[in-house]
C-alpha cells in the first residue's frame, strides 16, 4: 500500500507513520522573560523526545506563552508542539496565531479547549470560548487543506499542520470517552494525547473500544504518564488538577514508602506504567508529563527502554495500517 502524503513533515509525523513508538514531553513554561530558563528546560528533553509540548496556560495559570516558547525552540533547532488553547482567544486571534506559528516553523499543533479560569490563581479572568477543540481542529484544518480563513478570505500560503487533540480516558462517563475521541479525529486530528494514565485496566477498556470504532487507524494515540513525587503530590493532583485519577492503591503505595524514597519510586511506578502501556494494541507512543522535573524524563525514557531515538527526518514512512508499536 503506497503511504498517504505527510500532513506537515514534521519529526513527530514520521516517527508515527514509521511505526516507531513516539515520545513526546511537556516543557513546563516558567514564569520568567529569560529565555535561558526555556532552552535550559529544552535542552533537558530534546535527546530522548520526538517532540516538544509548549504548554499553553495549563490549569488556567498564567506562564510564558506556548507561542513565545514555540518561537524560541523553532530558533534553537528543537520541534515543539504548539498547543493552543480555546479559553483565552477568539476566533480571529486564534487564526493569526495559527498563521504566525506557521512561519516560524511550527508543525505540530494541539488543539484543546483548556482548564475554566475557575481553576487558576486569577479566577476573575473573562473566559472566551469562542471555539471549544473540536471547532479549533475544524479550523485549523480548513486554513491547511482549504487554504483559507474561516470567512473564505483566501491564503497567499497555507500552514502545513500536523494536528493533535487531547482526550481523557479516565474519566466518567467512560462509555461516552470513545465516542468524544472519534468526533476529535472526524474533525481533523491526526494524533492524541490523553491525560495521565494511571489506571491501566481503564485505559485497556478505553483502546479496545477504540479499536471497535477502528479509531488507531485514522489517528496516531499517544498515553500521558507522568512521575509522581510522593503520596501528598498524589493526593493534591486527584484532588485538584481536573480529570487526574489517581487509583487509591498507587497512592498507598507511595504512602508505605519512607519519605526520602517516594521519589524514586514515583518515577518506578512510571516506567511499570509505561511498559504495560507499549503491550496495549493501537497505543501509538507516550506523552511525558513529569511538572518541574523535566531532569526525570530522560531517566524515565532509558528506564523504560525507549532509547535511542530514531534521528534525521529520513525514518521510512509506511502504510497508515502498518503502524503498530515497536
Amino acid at each position: 500500500m503506497i503511504p498517504p502524503p505527510l500532513k506537515a513533515g514534521s519529526r513527530l509525523e514520521r516517527v508515527l507513520r514509521s511505526g516507531r513508538f513516539a515520545v513526546t514531553a511537556e516543557l513546563n513554561p516558567p514564569d520568567s522573560a529569560d529565555p535561558e530558563d526555556v532552552y535550559r528546560a529544552a535542552l533537558v528533553l530534546s535527546e530522548v523526545c520526538d517532540g516538544i509540548n509548549a504548554v499553553d496556560a495549563s490549569g488556567a495559570n498564567c506562564h510564558m506563552s506556548s507561542v513565545a516558547i514555540c518561537a524560541l525552540l523553532t530558533r534553537a533547532g528543537y520541534e515543539p508542539v504548539y498547543q493552543v488553547a480555546c479559553r483565552d482567544r477568539n476566533r480571529i486571534a486564534i487564526q493569526g496565531d495559527l498563521l504566525g506559528a506557521a512561519a516560524m516553523g511550527v508543525k505540530n499543533v494541539l488543539c484543546i479547549t483548556g482548564d475554566d479560569v475557575t481553576n487558576g490563581d486569577q479566577p476573575e479572568a473573562r473566559r472566551v470560548f469562542d471555539f471549544d477543540s473540536i471547532q479549533l481542529l475544524q479550523t485549523a484544518r480548513i486554513m491547511r487543506d482549504q487554504a483559507v480563513f474561516l470567512s473564505g478570505r483566501k491564503l497567499t500560503a497555507p500552514p502545513r499542520f500536523f494536528l493533535g487533540a487531547a482526550a481523557n480516558p479516565f474519566a466518567p462517563p467512560y462509555d461516552w470517552r470513545p465516542e468524544r475521541l472519534a468526533k476529535k479525529i472526524a474533525a481533523g486530528a491526526d494524533f492524541i494525547q490523553t491525560q495521565y494514565c494511571f489506571d491501566v485496566d481503564r485505559l485497556r477498556a478505553y483502546m479496545q473500544r477504540a479499536r471497535d470504532l477502528g479509531l488507531p487507524d485514522k489517528a496516531f494515540i499517544l498515553v500521558g504518564v507522568g512521575p509522581l513525587r510522593s503520596d501528598k503530590a498524589a493526593e493534591f493532583m486527584r484532588r485538584k488538577v481536573p480529570g487526574v485519577v489517581i487509583p487509591d492503591e498507587i497512592v498507598t503505595r507511595l504512602r508505605q514508602t519512607p519519605k526520602e524514597r517516594q521519589r524514586e519510586v514515583g518515577k518506578q511506578i512510571c516506567v511499570e506504567i509505561i511498559q504495560q502501556v507499549r503491550e496495549i494494541e493501537g497505543v501509538a507512543g507516550i506523552h511525558l508529563m513529569a511538572y518541574r522535573q523535566e531532569e526525570l524524563v530522560a531517566e524515565i525514557v532509558q528506564a523504560a527502554g525507549l532509547l535511542p531515538r530514531p534521528r534525521g527526518i529520513d525514518v521510512q514512512v509506511r502504510s497508515r495500517t502498518a503502524v503498530a508499536p515497536a
